[in-house]
């Protein structure tokens, strides 16, 4: 055949990682019209020509006809939801975080465009020929025409039923009389409502109808308004919607549906004038050198680092206001969902309906709706959290990192991406700034900063010249030993007191959920312990269960050993129930607030709680990390830490790093407002220097101690770090996978000649060694992160996974993630 003939690479939606490539397919001459990069669609795969869901990730024109490429068998989305830029971000996180294609498709466009692939039989249009039927067929034809509904037709010719009945359907297929239909159906649809308009007959006047008083009246309204919902006109006219079906019968009104958009945060008016913000000599000198960054439009990184309460967010309200007004959009990243509400909620009084909103807390429906927004130019400000990055912002001025350094900005799960990697890959595609914010930012962002990658901007003072909080260590052993077993230090516990008799609030903070994290036994000394994990369950006492808070097993609470029966139980370790039983115990007429996990699973718990909080509706908060960052209530006065020694000691080489943060950030959440703010630090071990360290709010001193120690180390910054974990149902698997892995590596180098930094701490069994019953090994390695390594990566991967010894095992690669568990 000659011509020029249209060729689709397609990447599949269910490829494994080993199998995992652009497929070539031909593009039919009708379909090359409206068929664009970065759209779905429907192609036939492997040998069995399975129908399957794939995307397109480019396009070109073959002059030479392949006989043996496949056709596409129909496009999906017209047009594409994802744009030139998100099929770069796609092939950027295939590459960096060894994920498949279509998980990167998944990752940058909501779950709610999804689509689910089946098919179903339907009886073919043609005239039955009995000669040709056996009497079973006939019979099946006679009942497939005299059901009602296609969910009887679907159940008799369900082909998995019986053998029988799966040679029945085939043969009526073979013979014509049953047709295959291909169904694809959205997860969520589009949120339409029923409208009405005068039709074209009554335009034209090909009507004479006399019309009610009622129906006069709405028709009167459709011809002043053209068109409305029929729950409007209802309402207008004071009229039924039998009326309207009449008139819709009556050929006089048109039914039809518009689509509405699902907008979780309604609508608002913008109340607030940024320019009322008055901006301080450093906020001022900030926002300057900032602006200048935005206007050179070029790819830039800056660190805004000041203490808490330094007034970050007022110079973050300057700059976005200034990106809107040169015609460019702003995208704001906050690390917890728990940050959202109150974010929200201010950018609303200054920018109105103008911002959107992305965070896994909302609905699929409202989710979706969000993404059209943004895509269509309606919001020009998104806020959200780690996912938003992907937002599909076009002429983007600045992204915005708030608190940097939290490590929720960071992918667990496939792909294992950093929301701060993926917004330097945007910043250069769009020629802006990446601004990122923090009190206590991440070691390796100070120190690019220090080092001139990134601008350094700093606010060293509190605004409106409040004060840092007065911060006290207490010695919980001394209390101890004086005789205090309570949770309480006497002087917290003497402070709270006075705090919520002036009428002031309290934060207390203790990162652990439950009642007890510990339940052993007297008798046979062995823990109560979760049989898919081997570590011990958390005692909850709300439902009288013990729990664990990895794989989601649970077990009543019979008050007995399950080993040996005894009931002679001990137990130890706190969670937040439990503190919240002594808070009732110490301040009886104290309200009391609890925020963790298992308080604010519904949609608009954190909203609400952080809303009756502020207005003053609890005297103590009381919660996990949520409460610890980003949050600002004026009339906190008192933090108290509860316990935080178990996180100095996670085996992670940022548990430092990670405490002292939220040590000084929670600590920060008092005294800032025109009232003097005091902080206690509850620990076993007061000497500890970054206990001490946050105490004083001085991260540059803890920074300089940290960075010292990584150097000597070799930990990031000085390198990166890739950790290679192996999972089994059988422990011998999980060993045998890792040790040939750890082989091909040194075979692949030594056959490549490659000569690269790289050290190879492992593989040895993970902190936590079975979760889920599977059991894991982990191997470190402290290397850099080159093209040349993550091919070396890459390349074993592909070899893991084609290994058929190998089946049993899942492993998984992640570059500069955590290492603790």
């Amino acid at each position: 055949m000659r011509g020029v003939f249209t060729v689709a690479k397609v990447a599949i939606s269910r490829a494994t990682y080993s199998f995992d490539c652009e497929y070539s397919y031909i593009v039919p001459p009708e379909m090359c019209e409206y068929l664009t990069v970065g759209a779905r669609v429907l192609v036939p795969f492997g040998r069995g020509n399975k129908k399957t869901i794939g995307f397109v990730t480019r396009t070109y024109n073959d002059t030479h006809f392949n006989e043996n490429l496949k056709p596409v068998i129909s496009v999906i989305d017209m047009p594409s939801l994802i744009s030139d830029e998100m099929l770069k971000i796609i092939f950027w996180l295939k590459d960096n975080t060894f994920c498949t294609y279509f998980d990167g498709f998944r990752t940058v466009v909501p779950t709610g465009f999804s689509y689910k692939f089946s098919q179903r039989y339907e009886l073919a249009n043609k005239a039955i020929d009995t000669s040709v039927l056996t009497e079973q067929e006939l019979n099946a034809i006679e009942y497939l025409k005299s059901v009602p509904s296609k969910r009887e037709v679907d159940c008799f010719l369900d082909t998995t039923i019986s053998i029988e009945r799966k040679k029945l359907v085939e043969s009526l297929v073979d013979k014509g009389f049953l047709e295959e239909v291909d169904v694809l159906k959205r997860k969520t649809g589009d949120e339409t409502v029923k409208m009405v308009r005068l039709s074209d007959k009554y335009h034209k006047g090909q009507l004479d109808l006399k019309f009610t008083e009622r129906q006069n009246l709405v028709v009167n309204l459709l011809e002043e308004c053209e068109c409305a919902s029929i729950k409007e006109v209802c309402y207008m006219t004071n009229c039924t919607n039998a009326i309207i079906k009449r008139l819709v019968d009556k050929g006089v009104l048109t039914e039809f549906s518009k689509e509405v958009m699902r907008n979780p945060i309604g609508e608002v008016e913008q109340t607030k004038s940024v320019s009322d913000i008055v901006l301080n000599y450093e906020q001022y000198v900030a926002y300057e050198g900032i602006t200048k960054l935005i206007d050179d439009n070029k790819p830039a990184g800056a660190l805004l680092y000041g203490v808490t309460g330094s007034g970050k967010t007022s110079v973050f309200f300057h700059v976005i206001s200034h990106v809107i007004s040169v015609g460019k959009t702003a995208l704001m990243l906050v690390p917890e969902i728990s940050l959202t509400p109150q974010m929200v909620s201010k950018f609303k009084s200054y920018f109105g309906n103008s911002i959107a909103v992305l965070h896994s807390s909302l609905s699929l429906g409202q989710r979706m709706d969000e993404f059209k927004r943004i895509k269509n130019g309606d919001a020009r400000i998104v806020i959200g959290t780690r996912s938003a990055v992907f937002a599909p912002l076009s002429n983007i001025g600045v992204i915005i990192m708030d608190e940097e350094g939290e490590h929720t900005y960071k992918s667990e799960n496939s792909p294992r991406y950093h929301a701060r990697d993926v917004a330097i890959q945007r910043c250069g595609y769009h020629n802006c700034l990446l601004l990122m914010a923090s009190a206590t930012p991440s070691l390796e962002t100070f120190y690019y900063a220090k080092n001139g990658r990134f601008h350094l901007f700093e606010l060293k003072e509190r605004f409106a010249n409040a004060q840092l909080p007065q911060v006290d260590i207490i010695d919980m052993q001394a209390e101890a030993e004086s005789g205090n077993n309570s949770l309480f230090s006497r002087e917290l516990a003497d402070k709270i007191r006075e705090t919520i008799d002036k009428k002031e609030q309290v934060i207390l903070l203790l990162n652990r959920r439950g009642f007890n994290t510990y339940v052993s036994c007297l008798e046979c000394k062995k823990p109560m312990s979760c049989p898919n994990c081997n570590i011990p369950l958390t005692y909850h006492k709300k439902n009288n269960k013990l729990m664990c808070h990895y794989c989601g097993y649970t077990m009543d609470n019979s008050g007995k050993c399950p080993e040996c029966g005894s009931d002679h139980l001990h137990s130890s370790g706190v969670g937040t129930q439990r503190v919240e039983d002594e808070i009732a115990n110490l301040f009886p007429n104290a309200k009391l607030l609890r925020m963790d996990a298992d308080t604010t699973f519904s949609k608009y718990s954190y909203e609400e709680n952080f809303r009756a909080f502020e207005n003053g509706e609890y005297d103590i908060m009381l919660g996990t990390q949520m409460i610890a960052k980003g949050l600002n209530f004026p009339n906190v006065t008192l933090v108290g830490v509860i316990s935080i020694d178990k996180a100095l000691f996670t085996g992670d080489f940022r548990s430092y790093e990670r405490t002292f943060s939220l040590m000084t950030q929670v600590t920060g959440r008092c005294g800032r407002g025109d009232k003097p703010g005091y902080a206690y630090i509850q620990t076993f071990v007061p000497d500890h220097y970054v206990i001490n360290l946050a105490a004083q709010q001085n991260y540059d001193e803890f920074y300089n101690q940290e960075i010292a120690l990584r150097h000597a180390l070799t930990y990031p910054p000085y390198c990166d770090i890739c950790v290679i974990c192996f999972s089994s149902q059988l422990e011998s698997k999980a060993i045998m996978a890792s040790d040939w892995f750890v082989q091909n590596m040194k075979k692949y180098i030594k056959e490549n000649e490659i000569k690269m930094p790289l050290r190879a701490l492992g593989p040895v069994p993970c902190t936590i060694e079975r979760i889920n019953n599977k059991y894991r090994y982990r191997l470190i390695l402290k290397c850099k992160n080159t093209s040349s390594f993550r091919s070396m990566i890459s390349d074993l991967l592909m070899q893991f996974y084609k290994n058929k010894n190998f089946g049993l095992v899942r492993i998984t690669a992640d570059i500069n993630g955590d290492i603790g568990l």
